[in-house]
C-alpha cells in the first residue's frame, strides 16, 4: 500500500520500469503509463488522452524522448493533460533530442542520413533514428507509435511550453538532448534545491 504522504511521479512514456528515473525522484512513488502493454504500465493509455484521468494527481512529471512522438499539435494536447494531472506547484521534467545539435554534428562530422551518430546501450543510434524514430524498433514490432512526428530545439520546446501554460521553466542542453524543467507557478525553495535550480 502506497504511503500517500509520498510523492508522486507519472513517468510519461517510460516503457518499463527497468528504465531507471533521475536521481531526484528517489523516493517517489513511481507510475509508469505508457501506451505500449509489453512493459506493463501502471496506466496504459495515450499521453494525448491525459485529460481524461483524474485531475491534480501528481507532484511531478517525466516524461524522456517521448513528447516528439506527437504532431506539434498534438504535444500541445499532452502538455495540457501534464497541466491537468499535476498538482498546484508541481512540475514537469522534460528531456527531447536537441535537433540543433543533432544538426550542427551531422554538418561538421560530414554525416549521412545513415550513418551512426552514436552508440547508446540500446545499440547504434542513425541520424535518421533521431530525426524519425529507431527504425530497428520500429521495424522489429511494427509500431509506428515508436516513430517521431516533431522535434525540438531549446527555443522550440520553450515555446510550446509557454504556450500551454508552463509560465516558468528553466532549461538545459548537452549529450544531443534538451533538458526542462516546467513549472506554472514560480517554483518553491524545496524545488529549487531537489533540481538545482539556484
Amino acid at each position: 500500500m502506497s504511503d500517500p504522504q509520498q510523492p508522486k511521479v507519472l513517468n510519461v512514456g517510460g516503457n518499463n520500469r527497468q528504465v531507471p528515473l533521475p536521481e531526484h525522484f528517489n523516493g517517489w512513488q513511481h507510475v509508469l503509463l505508457d501506451i505500449d502493454p509489453r512493459g506493463e504500465p501502471d496506466l496504459l493509455c495515450d499521453a494525448r488522452e491525459l485529460e481524461t484521468q483524474d485531475a491534480a494527481q501528481f507532484e511531478a512529471i517525466y516524461c524522456s524522448h517521448n513528447l516528439e512522438h506527437y504532431h506539434r499539435h498534438d504535444g500541445a494536447r499532452v502538455l495540457a493533460g501534464f497541466r491537468h494531472v499535476l498538482k498546484p506547484g508541481g512540475f514537469a521534467h522534460i528531456t527531447v533530442p536537441d535537433l540543433d545539435a543533432v544538426m550542427r554534428q551531422v554538418v561538421q562530422r560530414g554525416l549521412d542520413v545513415d550513418d551512426v551518430l552514436y552508440t547508446s546501450p540500446a545499440g547504434e543510434i542513425l541520424v535518421r533514428d533521431v530525426l524519425y524514430g529507431w527504425s530497428v524498433e520500429i521495424e522489429r514490432t511494427g509500431n509506428d507509435f515508436y516513430a517521431h512526428k516533431t522535434g525540438f530545439s531549446v527555443k522550440s520546446l520553450g515555446r510550446i511550453l509557454a504556450e500551454s501554460g508552463f509560465d516558468h521553466v528553466y532549461m538545459g542542453t548537452g549529450n544531443l538532448e534538451v533538458q526542462a524543467y516546467a513549472f506554472d507557478t514560480e517554483p518553491g525553495a524545496e524545488y529549487r534545491a531537489l533540481l538545482g535550480l539556484g
